[in-house]
């Protein structure tokens, strides 16, 4: 399959910092240049969401602008670092624009965007060869970088492009400060939309401005139209000809004549198809339009033995439960306080804006303040607070739970996507390291960690340590699960089923040793299970919806069989098969033991991580077999 847009016409344009503004040709051959790469990102994104994938359109779209005016003075032969490092990683796609332009990629790569093994991930992932010079996708951490790089070689300018978005995050008020202090060559180009996830910063977050924040750290501020592309050029050019860190402010509506996303929230993420088909009709785009229309993706739904056809998510069903329980409490703003880090629709907390209002805050792109507000609002018996954010975000607030912990907060926190499934967004979005939750002294810690197999189980779950005292965390994972069946095909945690904290659950008994797993590698495990089991292998299974607590009977069980094997998708250095061990031998058991998880970078796609990682059912089976031998 050929790349369907055209880029006979497209002529790699070189500027100086000694000319101050462009000429007629330049102008000319920009704004062309502009529109054809505008294009493609229009339609490679959407050829995304055809096959499934997802992505992000809107911020990529913006951006081409700037990205293309600075890349004419980098071949202009000016002083700066040849990267275009992006703070915003998520606007990936235009790095691979620029890898393809720069001859790094084949415009035909571009076709792969987000797919498995085509290196064409969700968020940017060092790799030179490949054109992409840096790795980014957690806002808030590449400005410090940066600043990193300036340090290294004080004759180059060096260039992040950044967002209102990314700007929200502390790391950027320290990287602020920093570059001032030391007077680094860094140049901000920040896309100020006033969009992001949750919706626009000017509502959410009054008082907060961007070019008014950057300013009182000192930084030398400009703000102008980012789609006055004259304006433009001249203001990055007067940038690069100041000394020490200047940001450019530029304003722009979220993906400026895009039908459907302009100037809109969902701009953010992949563009519906049938806008971007009219789009593409508007700019003349037939082929591109034909390659949409007539792109078809198998979309097999596989099934597990053990386990329904039917699915449920857990991380939108956390919001729907929470409501019940708030339905049922008396003045519920007075007890519960939920906080969003601009996750709402990922986690769930989307159902609790719209019902309960009244408990609900839109606390934007700061993690660490969040969580800490929820801590807060929970210090005392009988109030509880609720934050939700990526678990892969969990090790940016460590810190904030451990003083949570020392202030005997009570906080139920959700942590979504969760593992390494259905993950295009692909290795800085690994929720692998859930354990770093807890982190405490053992000494009266009531911290737990909490991983239901199935939305059945969160729902019966939720209520029972809703008003539990201390840390909870929830975690769940951005796929649907099936929903777990006992021999008979009985859901499991359907009619009649209690959850109880800390207590481990036997899913199926076996002779040949035990499999111990929870969350969305439970019905994998199960399907292992019950194809063992009709070969002759008699392998049981065991949940562990409680993660850091030793349930002793059921310790007892998995360590007097001949072995037993941890399977999860948390990683391996860190996760719960580092723990189970110990936790054996602490108490005198030796069966023959292994275990599995995530110690892989990430190749992109949704359902082939898991593989990829060797946690799918067929590698759970190699795994038994190495034991049972």
């Amino acid at each position: 399959m050929t790349f369907p847009i055209d880029f006979s016409g497209y002529q790699p344009l070189e500027f100086s910092t000694a000319q101050s503004s462009l000429t007629d040709a330049q102008r000319d051959t920009l704004k062309y240049n502009i529109q054809l790469v505008r294009d493609s990102l229009v339609f490679f994104t959407a050829l995304a969401n055809v096959k499934g994938l997802g992505g992000h359109t809107g911020g990529a779209y913006d951006i081409v602008p700037e990205v293309l005016i600075v890349d004419g003075f980098m071949k202009g032969g000016s002083q700066l670092h040849p990267v275009y490092f992006d703070e915003a990683g998520h606007r990936v796609a235009i790095q691979y624009m620029m890898a393809a332009l720069n001859g790094q990629k084949s415009f035909a790569d571009l076709l792969h965007y987000r797919e498995f093994g085509h290196g064409l991930y969700g968020h940017p992932e060092r790799d030179e060869a490949a054109g992409v010079f840096f790795s980014s996708g957690r806002l808030g951490h590449l400005w410090s970088y940066v600043n990193g790089v300036a340090e290294a070689d004080r004759t180059k300018t060096v260039v992040m492009f950044g967002s209102d978005g990314s700007q929200q995050e502390g790391d950027d008020a320290e990287a602020a400060r920093y570059a001032v202090a030391r007077g680094l060559n860094v140049k901000l180009l920040i896309d100020d939309n006033d969009v992001t996830i949750a919706g626009h910063p000017s509502h959410y977050l009054k008082g907060f401005d961007t070019a008014k924040t950057l300013s009182g750290h000192g930084v030398e501020v400009n703000v102008g139209d980012g789609e006055d592309f004259e304006e433009l050029f001249r203001r990055i050019s007067s940038a690069f000809s100041s000394a020490g860190p200047v940001a450019l402010i530029n304003k722009r509506k979220m993906a400026p004549e895009v039908p459907g996303i302009e100037g809109l929230p969902k701009g953010h993420d992949v563009i519906p198809v049938d806008f971007a088909v009219q789009y593409l009709e508007a700019r003349g785009q037939e082929e591109a339009i034909r390659l949409l229309q007539e792109t078809v993706v198998a979309k097999d739904k596989p099934t597990y033995l053990g386990s329904s056809a039917e699915t449920g998510k857990c991380r939108d069903d956390f919001g729907k439960i929470i409501c019940e329980i708030l339905d049922t409490l008396d003045d519920p703003a007075k007890k519960v306080i939920v906080v969003d880090s601009d996750l709402e629709g990922s986690c769930g907390l989307h159902h609790i804006r719209k019902n309960h209002p009244e408990v609900y805050v839109s606390g934007g792109i700061m993690e660490r303040n969040n969580y800490s507000v929820a801590a807060g609002f929970g210090s005392e018996p009988g109030r509880q607070g609720i934050f939700g954010t990526f678990s892969a975000f969990l090790e940016m607030v460590v810190s904030e739970i451990t003083m949570a912990r020392l202030n005997r907060a009570n906080v139920l926190a959700h942590f979504s996507h969760a593992g390494v499934d259905d993950m295009a967004d692909n290795t800085c979005h690994f929720g692998i390291n859930n354990f770093f939750a807890d982190n405490g002294l053992e000494e009266g810690d009531s911290t737990r960690l909490y991983f239901p197999a199935d939305a059945l189980q969160l729902r019966a779950m939720l209520p029972v340590i809703f008003h539990d005292p201390g840390l909870r965390f929830i975690f769940s994972t951005r796929s649907a699960t099936p929903f777990i069946e006992d021999e008979d095909g009985t859901q499991v945690y359907g009619d009649g089923y209690r959850f109880e904290s800390g207590r481990d659950e036997l899913i199926r008994q076996g002779s040949a040793g035990y499999i111990v797993s929870y969350g969305e590698m439970l019905y994998r495990c199960l399907d292992a299970v019950e194809s063992m089991k009709k070969e002759g292998l008699d392998v049981g299974l065991i949940n562990k919806p409680t993660l850091n607590v030793v349930d002793q009977e059921m310790l007892a069980v998995a360590g007097a069989s001949p072995f037993v094997l941890v399977a999860e998708s948390q990683s391996t250095k860190s996760g719960l098969g580092s723990r189970y061990g110990t936790w054996l031998l602490e108490n005198n058991f030796t069966p023959r033991y292994a275990h599995l998880g995530t110690f892989r970078e990430g190749r992109g796609g949704l359902g082939e991580q898991v593989d990829h990682q060797g946690c799918d059912p067929v590698s759970i089976r190699k795994a038994v077999a190495e034991l049972h031998r």
